[in-house]
């Protein structure tokens, strides 16, 4: 009975040891594998998990706005009173809804370039009001005018002009209006060739931003999805020193492995600058 107890205690003792043994050789082994498989399936490149997601994002995007409401413009207008304005918002649309066009690798650069079309579609749900509301803001194109052409003879064309449409430094329209554009009556009136539409995202449906080149990941991981060059530039020409640099991603992806402390970067066209977000808190939300 003494040999018997012994003999399996020994033998629990060896089994053990073995696994432990085993299991601190699998362990490292399998962080290789699995590491190995994540790089593998990050790359952008056709048959990807990463490039799939890359052309047409499951993850819904939005854009959010809140516009200032003149409260008033009469006042204004005859009597150079400070303007007083009330902030409405905000109003939601969703937007990097559609897949990626002209996508061209380059296995030489290990890089793929891309245009990124345009289109918004509001979300009622998740907005203040609906987009047919009104408000009352500076007329860009009467307020524009005298600063475009400083000529006296030419601005007292433009002043009956503007007279004749009935405009004025204020003006009402809908959000609709404001972001995607709408007919200026000044404009109208105009007897040169110019664009008469005037918005602050006009045009924007139906175009496209890019076109993007950025590195597919194949040589060098930690590169994967971050831009090379937007529109042929690595600069803008907007900006002094390093804000002026396109660094970072279009936000859509970025490489894996990112530690909680390393500063994600990523390039925003709209405003033709990069960007950076912060690790600062984690929170789950699924539903018990």
């Amino acid at each position: 009975m003494g040999c018997d107890r012994n003999c399996g205690l020994i033998a629990g003792a060896v089994i053990g040891a073995v696994l432990a043994v085993f299991g601190g050789i699998l362990m490292p082994v399998g962080d290789m594998l699995i590491e190995k498989k994540i790089k593998k399936e990050t790359v952008l490149e056709e048959g990807t998990l990463a490039f799939k997601n890359w052309v047409k994002t499951g993850t819904e995007v939005y854009r959010q706005f809140w516009i200032f409401d003149v409260q008033n413009p009469e006042d204004v207008a005859v009597n150079s009173s400070k303007i007083k304005v009330k902030q409405r918002g905000p109003y939601t649309y969703r937007v990097r809804y559609l897949a990626k066009e002209n996508i061209t690798h380059d296995s030489k650069t290990h890089t793929v370039s891309f245009l990124q079309p345009n289109g918004a579609i509001f979300e009622p749900s998740l907005s203040v009001g609906p987009e047919n509301d009104t408000f009352t803001v500076l007329n860009l194109a009467v307020a524009a005018a005298p600063h475009l052409y400083p000529n006296v003879f030419i601005q007292g064309v433009l002043n009956s002009l503007i007279k004749k449409s009935k405009s004025s430094m204020f003006q009402k329209r809908t959000l609709k209006e404001l972001l995607w554009g709408y007919k200026d009556p000044f404009l109208s009136l105009v007897p040169y060739p110019i664009t008469t539409t005037v918005g602050v995202f006009y045009p924007y449906n139906n175009t496209a931003d890019g076109v993007y080149k950025v590195f597919s990941g194949k040589d060098d991981i930690s590169k994967v999805a971050i831009i090379d060059t937007y529109k042929g530039k690595k600069n803008l020409s907007y900006w002094p020193s390093y804000c002026d640099m396109i660094n970072g991603t279009d936000a859509a992806s970025f490489p894996p492995f990112i530690e909680k402390t390393q500063v994600l970067q990523f390039f925003s066209s709209d405003i033709c600058r990069k960007t950076c977000v912060y690790f600062t808190s984690s929170f789950s939300i699924c539903k018990s």
